[in-house]
């Protein structure tokens, strides 16, 4: 009984003094350190050191440590892996995995640039009905087509526009037989027959659809990066007006784009950018993406912002920091300017996703002008420490001053840019 008592009590000071070395700040410290650090060459990064331990990498080769009293300091020199190993009175403590990319720059966005997609087949966004000697009926409708099909063949033959489906429909009304369309639903490849209806005051057939081939808006270039001649823009994917549902892309063209005023936002009242096409409607690229980080695709040449004409180094998820940042934008015409924000936090994300970062506008200008983050804003860069880290998203409806933020980590990829090295793998410690 005596020894079981014992035990108890011998237990129960050890699960105290675990429990209390959580709270202990070194230890703590110790534990935020992370076991993985990916940097490009030519940064550096520092961790506080809170205990008195020793570091040294695996091999002398990719990065360089430099250890103080209080901090540790990782210089990236050339690309590869390494381990930053840690002891504590001749303990390993800590191990972190450090990879080293090839230093990496793209030339940011903020230009203003007008967008026309085209889709694959037509879109239906509708029905309508029509007026036949039997009643008000909608082909389409009894058919089974819905709102938000993109159909692209009718009888066997691919349809590429609007002007492809008029043709189908008048011969089928005057032989009477049904249209087999193949329709796309929710990336599904479904079958259905539609039997055109004369519409008996205009004496012609009709699907009872309302069909799109085409979409235009505006928004905000992000990046463009030289060597491959690839950009991204607007941060999220383009959704149908009518539908709610992201355009299946089939081509598209990027032009120049013009603000000619602004629609300030309010509470629960979302403001807008209101632009025209430049008069001159030069193509200056092409779109072959719409995805929920935005549009992609190649530019025919070069575009400077005259702002930052200099490729900047971008940062990575992990890297970002909560503080103070810039965005680049046209609120006037096609100058591009900087205003002030904040970023509020940010998400180390692992994988892909839409929003990455909370940011707040605080430049007292551009409150002035816009009232915050409006439509057409966009894809706007965010820049932090002289390093392009995302852009412009969403806006926050009920507080037009903040919105979401993309990281653009996540964009590069979609843009089928590769900014990892691959390395050799990492070294164990001997």
């Amino acid at each position: 009984m005596k020894l079981a008592f014992l035990r108890k009590i011998i237990g129960g000071v050890l699960l105290v003094s675990l429990l209390s070395l959580g709270f202990f700040q070194p230890v703590r410290q110790m534990v935020s350190i992370p076991t993985k650090v990916i940097l490009f060459e030519g940064e550096k990064y520092v961790f506080p050191q809170a205990m008195p331990v020793s570091t040294k990498v695996a091999k002398n080769a990719g990065i360089r440590v430099n250890q103080k009293d209080d901090e540790v300091i990782l210089d990236a020199d050339a690309p590869g892996t390494n381990q930053l190993l840690m002891d504590f009175a001749g303990l390993p403590v800590k191990k972190v995995d450090v990879e080293v990319l090839k230093n990496f720059k793209v030339l940011p966005g903020g230009q203003s640039i007008g967008v026309k997609l085209n889709t694959i087949g037509v879109l239906v966004v509708g029905h309508h009905l029509i007026d036949t000697k039997d009643g008000k009926k909608s082909p389409g409708e009894i058919a089974g087509v819905k709102s938000g099909d993109i159909i692209t063949e009718i009888n066997g033959k691919k349809i590429m526009g609007m002007n492809d489906v008029s043709e189908h429909v008048q011969s089928a009304g005057e032989d009477g037989k049904p249209l087999e369309l193949v329709i796309i639903r929710d990336e599904q490849q479904i079958k259905t027959k539609l039997v055109p209806l004369k519409d008996q005051n205009e004496n012609i057939f009709k699907l009872g659809l309302y069909i799109r081939d085409s979409a235009a808006g505006i928004g905000t270039m992000t990046f463009y990066h030289p060597q491959s001649k690839k950009y991204g823009a607007l941060g999220h994917v383009i959704s149908d007006i009518d539908t709610k549902k992201p355009i299946v892309v089939k081509d598209g063209q990027v032009v120049r784009s013009t603000v000619t005023s602004i629609e300030k936002g309010s509470n629960g009242n979302p403001g807008e950018k209101l632009a025209r096409f430049s008069s001159e409607k030069e193509i200056i690229g092409t779109i072959n993406r719409n995805s929920p980080f935005g549009i992609f695709g190649k530019l025919n040449k070069q575009i400077l912002n005259g702002m930052m004409d200099k490729p900047l180094p971008i940062t990575l998820s992990h890297q970002v920091k909560e503080g103070p940042a810039q965005i680049l934008t046209v609120v006037d015409g096609s100058k591009v300017e900087k205003f002030d924000i904040e970023i509020v936090s940010s998400i180390p994300q692992k994988f892909p996703a839409i929003k990455g970062m909370v940011i707040k506008i605080t430049d007292e200008k551009l409150l002035k002008k816009t009232g915050g983050i409006v439509q057409g804003m966009s894809g706007s860069p965010i820049i932090q420490d002289g390093k392009l880290v995302g852009a412009v998203t969403h806006v926050f409806v009920n507080d037009p001053t903040s919105g979401y933020g993309v990281h653009i980590e996540w964009m590069l990829n979609e843009a089928g840019i590769n900014i990892y090295e691959k390395a050799d793998a990492v070294p164990k410690a001997s």
